[in-house]
This record gives C-alpha cells, structure tokens and sequence, in this order.
C-alpha cells in the first residue's frame, strides 16, 4: 500500500510518500507546495490543489493521511488554514483515495511515543524511520510522520471495519 501524508498550510503544504508491505516502511518522495504569496486567496488556493493532484498523479498514492489543523488565537489566520486545510482533504479525495485525519498529538505519539514532542524530536524519528529520506523541510517532516502514524493504525482500523461488518452479518 502507498500512502501519502499531508500536513495543510496555506504558505507550505508538505506531502510525504511511502510505502507500507506489513512493518515494513520505504520511503519515497518528500516536498512542499508553495503557492504564490502574492497572488489572491483563491488563486493560492487553486495553486495547492493544482500542486497537490500533480503530486497523487506522479506517485499513485493508495491512501492519504491528513494531520488535522488546530484553532489559534487569530481568527483570520484560522480561517484561512480552514480553507486550505479543505483543499488538501478535498484533493486525495478527488482522486478517488480513502482519506483519515489524525490529531498532531496522535501522529507524535506514533512516531516519536511523546504526544507533546517537538519539531526536532519529529524529524530525527522520521529519520530513524526511514532512513533514506531527504526532507526537504519541516513541513514534509510532518508529513511523512502523519503518512507513518496512518501505517501503524490504518490497518488497525481497516481490520476493526472489517469485523465490524462481518458480525453484522
């Protein structure tokens, strides 16, 4: 399975690629989209999104894991995070990929076994994780640990769904 992690912002969306065959994680591809500073919200907007489908049409990702964003103290910043944070839900899902959330803490608590764990603590994990990868920037440091966070409860999930729906039988 191949699996794409995104972390939202309107400045950096980072993405990170993997693949995942039981334990067993390889890196792929790390990076960022960067819109245009300069140009109109919606034209940033559209940026990522052209940005991102380029991104799940190069690597053919199977899933996509998104960290969720949290409320700060400017609304206006918030808002606008919403809205690109929408777009980069919107984008995998476009593409036809099943697409799951997971708070920052849980992707910390997964990769670095410290929910409250900083940046640094983030990429040196993702390192020893994957120790082929480039990260390009913090961002796609994120990024690749939300993709490692949904490798380890992703299939968790899918087999709970699973037996789920074979007791209702």
């Amino acid at each position: 399975m191949r699996v794409i992690g995104l972390d939202p912002g309107l400045r950096n969306t980072g993405w990170g690629v993997i693949d995942v065959s039981g334990n067993r994680l390889t890196y792929i591809a790390d990076g960022s989209v960067q819109p245009d500073t300069g140009n109109a919200l919606a034209w940033r907007l559209r940026e990522l999104h052209d940005g991102l489908m380029e991104i799940l049409s190069l690597y053919g990702p199977d899933e996509a894991a998104v960290e969720e964003t949290f409320v700060n103290r400017n609304a206006a910043s918030t808002l606008k995070l919403g809205e690109a944070r929408g777009v980069v839900l919107l984008a995998p899902a476009l593409a036809g990929l099943r697409v799951a959330e997971y708070s920052a803490n849980r992707i910390k608590k997964a990769v670095v076994g410290v929910g409250h764990a900083n940046k640094d603590q983030v990429q040196q994990m993702v390192r020893r994780i994957l120790p082929t990868c480039r990260l390009t920037s913090a961002d796609a440091a994120d990024a690749l640990a939300a993709a490692i966070c949904h490798a380890h409860f992703g299939a968790t999930e899918q087999a709970w769904r699973r037996g789920a729906a074979e007791a209702r039988r």
